[in-house]
């Protein structure tokens, strides 16, 4: 990606392609926390900061798990809006994990990405003590949360000596952001700081790994032109390294509803993700 467009700010503004954004983050909050009043669920805290902590909703033994990563551009929510899916899952037999992590200006990017790998190094070790094959772990994230699921496979990152491709069965990437320069030169960068280096460290176009999981891309088809680029670019990248990657595009869904399709056997989207949790090992 090269052309960084004039109306910068409104492109990387994924609320400019909703009437009210305050709908979607109620009912973010709302579904989240009926879920934690209706199913057995732990309060994790998987690092030493008090951002670091996951809530983890354990099933029948033996189980796979679904790893979500919320968005915010990087600054704003947290796993207590994330539980949304967590009743979709368990229907479907599966545990479900809303991982939570510091935000940004509080923490820099390289933090932030740092927290969410160690969340996951702790539900990998944990598995099995929740009732979890660890060998059934599929990751998903949904804006910001896109981005660190990605940065999950970039680097010499290895999780207990193998490689995140080796431990990860999928990867569900929701209207992401896969390189942060345009990022670094819009208005979220006021909180998020990014050099030029930093930017380049932390974008996994340019860090494609040789090896991945099962990549899904999806987006909304209500987003702004910036998003549907990023997932052009991303999608190029990663099938030139020869990945397995499906790319889709979800009409009417936008930047925000997108989410809610994430377990959902009547979309295209949800019965895609239902039927990779399924597939045995």
């Amino acid at each position: 990606m090269t052309t960084i467009p004039e109306d910068l700010d409104r492109q990387y503004s994924p609320s400019s392609c909703v009437a009210d954004i305050e709908y979607y983050l109620h009912e973010y909050a709302a579904r989240s926390a009926g879920a934690r009043a209706v199913h057995r669920h732990h309060v994790i805290s998987y690092g030493p900061s008090p951002a670091e902590k996951l809530d983890l909703f354990p099933h029948t033994e033996g189980c796979p798990l679904l790893v979500y990563i919320h968005g915010g551009n990087w600054q704003q929510l947290s796993k207590d809006e994330s539980s949304f899916a967590a009743s979709a899952a368990l229907f479907t037999g599966t545990a479900f994990a809303a991982l939570g992590y510091g935000l940004a200006p509080d923490h820099r990017l390289d933090e932030i990405v740092a927290m969410v790998r160690r969340g996951l190094l702790w539900l990998v070790r944990n598995a099995a003590a929740h009732g979890i094959a660890a060998d059934r772990i599929h990751l998903s994230g949904s804006s910001a949360g896109a981005h660190l699921a990605a940065m999950a496979f970039t680097g010499d990152w290895l999780i207990d000596g193998r490689t995140p491709a080796e431990v990860f069965r999928s990867v569900t990437l929701l209207s992401g952001i896969y390189d942060l320069e345009p990022i670094r030169n819009s208005y979220v960068n006021d909180a998020l700081r990014l050099t030029p280096e930093s930017a380049h460290r932390n974008s996994p176009l340019h860090h494609v790994p040789p090896t991945a999981p099962p990549i899904l891309l999806a987006r909304g088809g209500r987003e702004t032109a910036a998003y549907a680029r990023q997932q052009d670019a991303y999608v190029s990248a990663l099938r030139a390294r020869g990945l397995a990657v499906r790319d889709l595009v979800v009409e009417p869904r936008n930047h925000f509803d997108l989410p809610f399709d994430l377990l959902n056997p009547d979309t295209a989207l949800g019965s895609e993700i239902v039927g990779r949790l399924r597939a045995e090992p």
